[in-house]
């Protein structure tokens, strides 16, 4: 990758229910094109004709980075993204980054092209939140055991404990906006 093309990848990562697809769609819809790790997990269960729940995903998840490699659903994302350099686009968010594998390879592919941001949460505030949406809500003991599950065996505390800026998110959404945006200006994305 060269400096010269002012190039910008944006990571955004957290736990479940920090919110980062309240970020991730700020950006998309400002035009950002996004890369969606969720995405690239749930067509490969697609295409192994696994249907989707939250046990087979949480199985899927697992196994097929054991199968695969650790780094399997980022070497996708990192086609993607490419495909999207050599387009011309300057500025792209990777939505999932999960692991300290994944993190690791970013910043060696993308060394002063990677940022990334942590939208971070109280955990009482953050469970609350993940029992009421709509979308795969859990109740207490089910998103415990998805915290334990993704940080014992995807590595996801590494890339949140190791992200460029980190975003409270025990406020409003439009104050979650500001400080994305306060960021965003810092970077220049």
């Amino acid at each position: 990758m060269k400096d010269e093309r002012d190039v910008k990848v944006l990571a955004i990562v957290g736990m479940s229910g920090s919110g980062k697809s309240v970020v991730v769609d700020y950006l998309s819809e400002k035009g950002i094109p996004k890369i969606y790790f969720g995405g690239i997990v749930y067509q490969a269960q697609a295409e192994a004709g696994i249907e989707q729940s939250p046990e087979n995903d949480k199985k899927f998840r697992e196994e097929s980075r054991q199968k695969w490699g650790k780094d399997w659903v980022l070497q996708r994302a990192i086609v993607e993204a490419d495909k999207l350099i050599e387009a011309g686009q300057k500025r792209i968010v990777l939505d999932g980054l999960y692991s300290w594998t994944e993190y690791k390879i970013l910043k060696q592919k993308y060394p002063t092209e990677l940022t990334v941001i942590a939208v971070v949460v109280p955990r009482k505030l953050r469970y609350k939140r993940v029992a009421k949406r709509p979308k795969r809500p859990f109740n207490g003991q089910e998103i415990r055991e998805r915290d334990y599950s993704e940080v014992d065996n995807l590595e996801k505390g590494g890339p949140i404990a190791m992200a460029d800026y980190y975003l409270l998110n025990d406020g409003t959404i439009a104050e979650l906006h500001d400080d994305l945006e306060r960021v965003l200006g810092e970077i220049e994305f």
